[in-house]
């Protein structure tokens, strides 16, 4: 069944014309998915590659019936894109841009929720979603992911790390084993989907085997994600946290990556995980080989 988005999920791109929009969102077209059009406004009426550009979201959801969209949008346009997507009636919005103002990120966030309960934002600052074979969303390479088998078992994946979620799908398919949905949650300070988000997803999907979930140091999405396992996910889970050796106080690449005050250590995530049941691995493979095992024993 996958989680979020399936071969059904129609897509527009915002930013089309841009060169990262046609980019990625011609290599997700190619990979399968419905990209049934793209967004810029003043440039309604061309065409990239086939498909229709149209001046707003609205106008685009009216003539395609598009329910999902990527923002591959500068930083200053990302708010307005994701909210006019929202307006639009979108229900999955996957915005990609790195280098948002944490502020404009929670004002965002936070109008979502109060006005638009029904869209979802993946990111910002994200690789995106896949479920590999039905649709990719985002800048993932399409090759890497394992298709799931009929019968399984298979893997949904969540990751904070954009690279990491990579090194995490490619781990599986080494190993042979499908996986239901990727999905990058991204590092950034407000995420519009976390941990807990999909991981109720993966435990209600009968698609999904088992869970692979990759954190890293800074704030305390994973412990909250641990309490939420130890009460509430059946699934078994493999885990890796990436930043063992950050020193405090220094950001370490993503925006929210950031230790403080004795919290959000590498330690204290992997410690508070373990103590829910979930198996630790010390690095990306080691992780990936705990799962395979998991799976083994399904």
């Amino acid at each position: 069944m996958a989680i979020f988005v399936n071969e059904n999920t129609k897509v527009l791109v915002q930013g089309l014309t841009g060169g990262q929009g046609k980019y990625h969102g011609l290599r997700n077209r190619d990979y399968g998915t419905q990209i049934v059009g793209g967004v810029t406004p003043g440039k309604g009426g061309q065409d990239v590659e086939g498909i229709p550009i149209f001046d707003s979201v609205a106008e685009a959801v009216e003539a395609t019936g598009a329910n999902a969209s990527f923002a591959a949008v500068p930083p200053k346009f990302a708010a307005g894109a994701i909210i006019e997507a929202a307006e639009a009636g979108i229900g999955f919005v996957v915005c990609i841009t790195e280098g948002i103002p944490a502020q404009d990120e929670a004002t965002t966030f936070n109008r979502l929720v109060r006005e638009f309960p029904n869209t979802r934002l993946l990111g910002p600052n994200c690789p995106g979603i896949i479920s590999p074979g039905k649709c990719n969303i985002g800048i993932t390479a399409g090759e890497i992911a394992q298709e799931p088998s009929a019968d399984g078992p298979n893997v949904g994946i969540v990751s904070r790390s954009g690279t990491l979620t990579y090194q995490a799908l490619y781990e599986l398919k080494q190993n042979g084993i499908g996986v239901s949905t990727c999905v990058g949650i991204g590092g950034d300070p407000v995420p519009g989907t976390n941990f807990i988000d999909c991981l109720s997803e993966f435990e209600a999907d009968p698609e999904t085997h088992a869970i692979m979930m990759i954190g890293e140091i800074g704030g305390s999405a994973e412990e909250e994600a641990a309490e939420f396992i130890s009460a509430n996910v059946s699934k078994p889970m493999s885990a890796y946290v990436a930043g063992v050796t950050a020193p405090a106080g220094k950001k370490m690449g993503h925006a929210g990556a950031i230790v403080s005050g004795g919290k959000g250590t590498a330690q204290g995530k992997m410690d508070a995980l373990s103590n829910a049941g979930v198996k630790v691995g010390l690095n990306p493979t080691e992780a990936g080989e705990l799962m395979a095992d998991i799976v083994k024993s399904l």
